[in-house]
């Protein structure tokens, strides 16, 4: 594997830990009971984005670390997956 093809990876797995991430540690106005006029009492009470990219990059490395691990140091491919579906 190229670094090319090892960054686009790497920004996939990113992308999809964002987006698992981050509904965690989300407080809402309602949860806080301090709702601004003018908004919707589900909205989130601050800006967590930055705390969001840190989680969501610390899972990034996790799992791209154990899919090198899988790839590189035992040499799996996707051909080693066994077949679950019958060929016809």
């Amino acid at each position: 594997m190229s670094w090319i093809s090892g960054a686009a990876v790497f920004f996939i797995i990113w992308w999809l830990a964002l987006f698992a991430t981050l509904p965690f540690g989300l407080k809402t106005q309602d949860d806080d009971r301090d709702v601004t006029l003018g908004t919707v009492p589900s909205a989130p009470r601050g800006p967590h984005m930055g705390k969001a990219v840190i989680r969501a990059t610390v899972l990034a490395m996790a799992v791209f670390g154990a899919f090198l691990v899988l790839t590189r140091g035992l040499g799996l491919s996707f051909n080693d997956i066994p077949r679950v579906v019958p060929e016809f």
